[in-house]
């Protein structure tokens, strides 16, 4: 079978495909025929070692996948041959095929498509979990969403209004605005790609106080970091929640006096240890994800797909902050 994998430390131009051995599933694990393996933040990160996880190379990277089962392992009741599947693993996904520990599979509804389904876990449930546990939404709330467009930007203007909130989309461009408009957004903000001097970010903090209203924001939810978390932080509303999801733009140096004067919370979102800490809730908000979608409440936008030769150009697009939405390597 092929892979693409990560031999050395280096960007999405280091990654191989490799034609490596069809792997067999041990007590409790199943082999799943990938169908579809989508592209995230963290998959630019731990081919560089820059992740908090670093497996052994070589490694494939895809932490998020959907296929179809092809084998199943000693012990495993749930599931059987020919059942459609979604997972999320850390790394492996992008490859023909893949071993899965049972426990970390969902069943994919009929209906829906292999790309949409390998687009949910980790982008949808990073938010769930961010907006419900950490921002402790509720109906009414302001949210500003800083990298409205992509996939997780997305997801967090879809939930925040499926929650009854009022959503604030932070974009690069006009065009971004757009997809954020279509997914819900009530208002926009188009923020500078260059390096803001001192007066830049106070506009730009201008500019999101104005669009947040006189109260500011409930809730900031920020993946981006860098130059746009001060401003954002500034726009925040009395006892608000700023929520540390992503820092693709660098990671931010806060003002903390700026939390005594707001009275406000920074809380980290790490969606990974929490489905490790907490499955049972993990698997609930799966759950809920789902109905979500059968309501017509959430639809991933997938952008964008790529063969998996073409793996490497996909995780190169999102590192350069290229994406609109989901970008998915398809496996036929």
């Amino acid at each position: 079978m092929k892979a693409i994998r990560s031999h050395e430390v280096g960007g999405p131009e280091t990654l191989k495909l490799d034609e490596i051995d069809t792997p067999a599933p041990g007590k409790g694990e199943v082999l799943v025929a990938v169908k579809a393996c989508a592209i995230n933040y963290p998959d630019t990160l731990i081919i560089r070692d820059l992740y908090q996880f670093k497996p052994p190379r070589p490694f494939a990277p895809g932490g998020e996948l959907a296929g179809v089962v092809e084998a199943v392992g000693e012990g495993v009741e749930n599931y059987k041959i020919g059942d459609r599947v979604l997972a999320g693993i850390g790394n492996g996904g992008l490859a023909e095929k893949v071993i899965v520990p049972a426990g970390r599979m969902f069943p994919v509804p009929n209906g829906v498509p292999f790309e949409k389904a390998a687009s949910l876990l980790m982008t949808y449930g990073t938010t769930i979990h961010g907006l419900k546990d950490r921002g402790h939404i509720k109906a009414g709330d302001t949210v500003l969403v800083l990298g409205a467009a992509g996939g997780v930007g997305l997801s967090a203007v879809e939930l925040a209004k499926a929650f009854g909130a009022r959503v604030i989309a932070a974009v690069s461009s006009e065009a971004k605005g757009e997809v954020a408009k279509k997914a819900g957004a009530d208002d926009v903000v188009i923020y500078p790609r260059e390096e803001m001097d001192k007066a830049a970010s106070k506009e730009l903090a201008s500019k999101f106080k104005a669009a947040c209203g006189p109260e500011g924001a409930n809730i900031v939810y920020d993946i981006v970091g860098g130059q746009y978390s001060e401003p954002a932080l500034r726009s925040i509303a009395w006892e608000g929640r700023f929520l540390v999801v992503g820092f693709p733009a660098g990671i931010a140096k806060m003002p903390l006096n700026l939390t005594l004067l707001k009275s406000c919370d920074i809380c980290g979102v790490f969606w990974g240890a929490f489905t490790a800490r907490e499955p049972a809730r993990y698997v609930e908000q799966v759950k809920e994800l789902f109905a979500l979608m059968k309501d017509g409440k959430i639809d991933p936008l997938v952008s964008e797909t790529f063969p998996l030769e073409r793996a490497g150009d996909a995780i190169a697009k999102l590192e350069n902050r290229e994406a609109v939405g989901k970008l998915v390597v398809t496996i036929d």
